[in-house]
């Protein structure tokens, strides 16, 4: 009798779960006939004061529309609860009420089924059968996504979707919870009950309002953000076929500029945020890589596949957070991390070739010996060019070399990419690895860069979470050095300016062609004298950066609201730079102005830097849907480096390269050192009323030991609001605006990048030639004051004031945010002039303030998407206006450069009032004609009265010499006729992607622009006129064109007629506006019934190109280019190395 009753209640409880398992089919297939959803994609707010269960799920019900079903016998299960919350996901709620009570729930579709957990133990336990589930995944547009990890809640059973995004396995019960996830998409969580198809939709996590936005020191949802912070489209940024991401920065980020000192392999790239937040010294941004900060960030260093978000942070209630050094704003990333399921392995590579986007025309033959015969020495092109009977017209049918043909090749580059991820619940973990390796656009000169990344993260415990990352690589450049950072750089350095000059034609062709020396050229004129070819297939100089990053974390969950966070990290970079000049090269061959001969020299630098954060945040919500955030921390970081060198000359065995460097004559030793620390004290407070009203406040103290004692701490407040006025009532129900927020900020930022020891004065050791004697004593060595430090140095500081707004259409499907910004900095640390009575030039000082306010606008949308076919697009511009404000030393400050430049330009200044960059220069006025001028007698030339003289003596000057502008009418043009001539600095610029889908093709369109700025091109200067005046040197094609009698043209002066020589002029000032299709990428996923035998999960092809078309004025090389990279000084283009046309193919498969 027991035995028969005991069966007879298994029987009951198994009939009343098979009741509840119809109720959830019968409404999840309601549900899914009216509109499916996940409950972890709603979100809720609720205020329960002891609330049972019916009011539980009156209020939910209320606020969602979500409906719940439950029988009245299991109320008595549920205890009564106090619960308050804001903007919360519903599955992460109906946890928590559940929690301690002896209810569980189902979902399905729209409806909630709520069960005891005694029956779903006992049945399930009597019941287990395990169930084959299938299916297929795919996005919004019905294709398939490959990769999909797939497993069943709370048990370890998982699996992957294949190429067409099918998957199976084998649940170990027949009913449960069903979850999918994949980078790039929304988590889904779905019930099934028995075996059978369980097809999934995927939907991009890109425009929701929930999308989670890394910022510093935590997250936040896009709908709760308050501050200014821009996010880059991965997907969009990983189709440029480039090996840094930075390299596909520009125009993707309203406000975001990004620039190329040159197009050299492995150069990094400059980027401004909301303009130039100093003149002289470094505008870089902070970077925070999985938490680790640098400032002096490599971005060559991280393999851009290896990348899962880039958040960029342009206002003071973002950037504040990092105090001292977040005045230039902040780019966040965020690597990818390992997954649950089994392991992926993706490979992927890529070959392509790199081509000059253009040449600079010169001079031909006859155009090359026709402007000799009118230089001054008349009887040279006798001796050079005439002998064996040669004339002037010998030469018109002569090809001549082409230099540029010779010196410049095509590139071809090769990038090979393996990775795995994988991991369960407690354990996750990515490995990825890369090879690149690029034969440069200049002979003999390249590229290679390993890279290693691993990642591990370990839920420890129930409250206890750890990880690792750990990033090497290896970078290795060779070859000749262009110009880069003018006027230090020896003119040797300067090779295109050498392929420029270098002549086309001369009596023996072949010792033209083979020779390092043209012989017909005399000694002491380097710049034409000197084969550029020979030269760079001869010349040694390898630069070497191997970098580890190490950054651990533990995370500690000391309560439900009440999280701690201690994270370390150490950076090791070594740099290592060798120097080989054998009798081959300008630099090692004997000659008159080289007495080293063969010589060499190795520099080696290391740097260390580490750093300590720990911070404790506290996050609950209080009655009335009050949701408080409040996060305290403490910081330390500390950096160390080291660099030596040697140089030897006179090497009596160059077959032994850098090898015999000890064989020769010592020639100098160096050796430094500096160490720095900053400590650091912050917090943030967020308050969130129901998502509708957001409050941030940050406050942060930094002590940086650059500074002197009473200088060292600074201090750097910020504030921030939003309203979000779609939560309003008036506003929740419309069908058209989905999402419009008001946003206000105001904080200050700061800046310590000095040197380390600019506040202390330098005492240096050194003999001065032949020793310094004392008392007429033996000349020894001697200590000496060889810099002046300032010890009244203190924080350079930035005020940020932002009004932001956003608007989402048509459940944002049209996403518009406009913002308008200023950004003041004050106390600028710069390199000033002092008095030459200290007997020093320069020391660093705060003098002044300068000013940056823009509009920002950018614009997504999604025009089309039926079925298999989707177009997006996004728009940004941004317009910046900077302005100086203040200089204490003087109203204006002016920046030079030489070499190369006799004598040295003062080419830029920033005046009060005006921009914080522009050309300095004289007006190019024409070229003097003969009405300009008196003719008293045959071959005599006299100025009229009243005709300005252009700096040389009245009497000198000539029909068809160059003219400039008397501004002030003195009669005379000196350096108080110079004036701003140009302006570097762009007034908008921007960039517009557009992506088209179809099925398993899609395609990117990308163009980037800048518009409104001006570019100094050097090359005319010298090449455009020869006002150098050397003999023998080429010039470009367009001096053909010149003034003489019988081409009285205004546009080109006469050979020998440039004026004073090294002077700057409008007349090289051109309009630098480029419109570059900036990447084009075509991609088509192979169907997987093709990989079915290969064992191949996906694999796709593709064909990109990056810089393809430029729409540009500019008569350069390329527009997007400036040798000097100072805030000051940009916009200069002399012997620069040109951006690649760059063409890919590429294979990624996954296993």
């Amino acid at each position: 009798m027991p035995w028969i009753l005991q069966k007879r209640r298994v029987i009951k409880r198994r009939f009343t779960y098979l009741k509840v398992c119809c109720m959830v089919c019968i409404l999840g297939f309601s549900g899914h006939t009216l509109m499916a959803q996940d409950l972890h994609k709603i979100i809720v707010s609720l205020d329960l004061e002891n609330a049972g269960l019916k009011e539980t799920v009156k209020q939910i019900e209320s606020r969602t529309s979500i409906r719940f079903t439950y029988k009245s016998e299991d109320v008595p299960a549920f205890r009564p609860v106090t619960f308050h919350c804001t903007s919360q996901k519903l599955d992460d709620v109906l946890n928590e009420l559940f929690k301690n009570s002896g209810l569980s729930y189902e979902s399905a579709g729209s409806n909630v089924v709520i069960i005891l957990k005694k029956n779903i133990a006992e049945n399930a336990a009597a019941t287990a059968v395990p169930a084959l589930l299938k299916g297929r995944i795919t996005d919004e547009k019905g294709a398939p996504v490959p990769g999909v990890s797939v497993s069943v809640k709370g048990n370890k059973t998982g699996t992957v979707t294949n190429q067409e995004g099918y998957y199976s396995l084998t649940a170990p019960e027949s009913e449960g919870i069903l979850v999918a996830s994949f980078m790039g998409f929304e988590k889904k969580e779905i019930p099934f009950s028995g075996a059978g198809t369980y097809n999934i939709t995927l939907p991009s996590e890109a425009r929701g309002l929930n999308e989670v936005m890394v910022i510093g020191y935590g997250s936040t949802t896009r709908k709760d953000l308050t501050g200014s912070v821009g996010r880059v489209d991965i997907g969009d940024l990983r189709k440029a076929p480039v090996f840094t991401f930075t390299e596909a920065l520009a125009g993707r980020v309203a406000g975001v500029q990004v620039s190329s000192n040159d197009g050299q392999p492995g150069q990094g790239q400059n980027i401004i945020i909301r303009g130039s937040g100093s003149l002289t010294q470094s505008t870089a941004p902070l970077y925070v890589v999985d938490g680790f900060t640098m400032e002096d960030f490599q971005s060559n260093s991280l393999n851009p596949d290896d990348i899962a978000s880039i958040t960029v942070l342009k206002d003071a209630s973002s950037t504040a957070i990092y105090g001292a050094r977040g005045s230039n704003g902040v780019v966040v990333i965020q690597t990818k991390k390992g997954l649950s399921g089994k392991p992926v392995i993706t490979f992927n590579t890529s070959l392509g070739i790199q081509e000059l986007r253009k040449q600079i025309p010169m001079m031909s033959p006859y155009e090359f010996v026709k402007t000799q015969t009118e230089m001054t020495d008349v009887s040279m092109a006798d001796r050079v060019y005439f002998t064996d009977g040669k004339t002037l017209e010998s030469y018109r049918d002569v090809e001549g070399i082409n230099w540029q043909d010779k010196i410049f090749q095509q590139g071809k580059m090769q990038t090979y990419n393996l990775s795995m991820r994988g991991g369960n619940d407690q354990t996750k973990y990515s490995i990825s690895g890369v090879l690149n390796n690029q034969d440069a656009l200049v002979i003999n000169s390249g590229y290679k860069r390993y890279l290693g990344r691993v990642s591990l993260d370990q839920q420890v415990s129930k409250h206890i979470k750890a990880g690792i990352n750990i990033n090497y690589s290896n970078a290795n450049s060779y070859g000749l050095v262009a110009a880069n950072n003018t006027g230090t750089a020896s003119v040797s350095n300067y090779i295109f300016a050498n392929v420029f000059g270098y002549r086309p034609v001369a009596a023996n062709m072949q010792a033209l062609e083979d020779d390092l020396f043209d012989e017909d050229v005399p000694v002491g004129t380097n710049t034409v004298r000197i084969n550029p070819v020979i030269t760079a297939q001869n010349t040694h100089r390898v630069a070497n950066i191997g970098e580890l990053i190490s950054n651990a974390y533990i995370t500690y969950n000391i309560a439900d609201y009440l999280t701690l966070n201690v994270r370390a990290g150490h950076r090791k970079r070594q740099t290592r730079g060798e120097s080989f000049f054998n009798s081959l090269t300008p630099q090692g061959a004997e000659s008159p102005v080289n007495t080293r001969k063969v010589n060499g020299s190795f520099s080696f630098a290391e740097n260390n830097t580490w750093n300590n954060e720990n911070t404790l945040t506290f996050e609950k919500t209080f009655a009335k849907a009050h949701k408080l955030t409040v996060l305290g921390g403490f910081s330390l970081e500390g950096a160390r480096t080291t660099t030596y060198g040697s140089s030897a000359q006179l090497l009596p065995n160059e077959q032994l390269g850098m090898s015999g460097l000890d064989e020769g004559t010592p020639l100098a030793l160096t050796a430094n050192g500096g160490n720095y620390t900053l400590q650091s004290f912050f917090g943030r407070v967020d308050y969130n009323y129901r998502s509708k009203y957001l409050l941030t406040v940050t406050m942060r103290a930094d002590g940086s030991s650059k500074f002197s004692k009473d200088n060292r701490w600074g201090y750097f407040p910020s504030a921030a609001l939003a309203w979000n006025m779609s939560e309003e009532n008036f506003l929740k129900q419309s069908r058209i605006i989905s999402n419009s927020k008001l946003r206000l900020s105001y904080g200050i930022a700061g800046n310590n990048r000095i040197g380390n020891f600019d506040t202390y004065n330098r005492i240096s050791f050194d003999n001065r030639a032949n020793g310094v004697s004392f008392n007429n004593g033996v000349p020894g060595t001697a200590a000496w004051l060889s810099e002046l430090g300032n010890g009244s140095l203190k924080w350079e500081t930035t005020e940020l004031a932002n009004i932001g707004y956003d608007l989402g259409l048509f459940q944002n499907r049209i996403e518009l945010t406009a913002e308008v910004y200023r950004k003041t900095t004050r106390d600028l640390l710069l390199d000033a002039q002092i008095p030459f009575t200290t007997g020093y030039a320069t020391t660093t000082k705060n003098i002044g303030s300068i000013r940056n306010e823009g509009l920002e606008i950018s614009l997504n949308t999604v025009n089309i998407n039926t079925g298999s076919f989707r177009w997006e697009s996004s728009f940004n511009i941004s317009f910046n206006r900077s302005s100086v404000l203040e200089l204490t030393e003087s109203s204006t400050l002016f920046s030079g450069v030489s070499g190369g430049f006799t004598p040295a330009l003062n080419l830029w200044l920033a005046k009060v009032g005006g921009p914080i960059s522009a050309f300095n220069g004289f007006v190019f006025d024409g070229v003097y004609q003969y009405a300009d001028f008196d003719n008293p007698a045959p071959g005599v030339y006299m100025l009229k009265p009243g005709v300005p003289a252009n700096g040389n003596t009245r009497a000198s000057i000539r029909p068809g010499d160059i003219k400039y502008r008397d501004l002030n009418g003195d009669g005379m043009v000196n350096d108080f006729d110079q004036t701003v001539i140009g302006r570097p600095e762009p007034v908008h610029i921007g960039g517009f992607s557009n992506n088209f889908s179809y099925k398993g093709l899609s395609l990117n369109v990308f163009f980037q622009w800048s518009s409104g700025n001006d570019i100094f091109n050097g090359n005319r200067l010298v090449f455009e006129g020869n006002s150098q005046y050397s003999y023998h040197t080429n010039q470009f094609a367009t001096w053909a064109d010149r003034w003489s009698p019988e081409n009285p043209t205004n546009k080109n002066f006469r050979v020998g007629g440039q004026g004073p020589t090294g002077r700057g002029s409008s007349r090289v000032v051109e309009d630098g506006s480029y419109l570059r299709l900036k990447t084009l990428s075509l991609a088509y996923q192979i169907p997987a019934k093709l990989l079915s035998r290969a064992y191949v999960r996906n694999l796709s092809i593709s064909a990109s190109a990056q810089n393809l078309i430029t729409w540009t004025k500019y008569s350069g090389m390329d527009p997007e280019v400036s040798v000097k990279n100072s805030a000051l000084t940009r916009g200069f283009d002399y012997s620069a190395y040109p951006q690649a046309q760059t063409m890919v193919i590429g294979i990624n498969a996954s296993f």
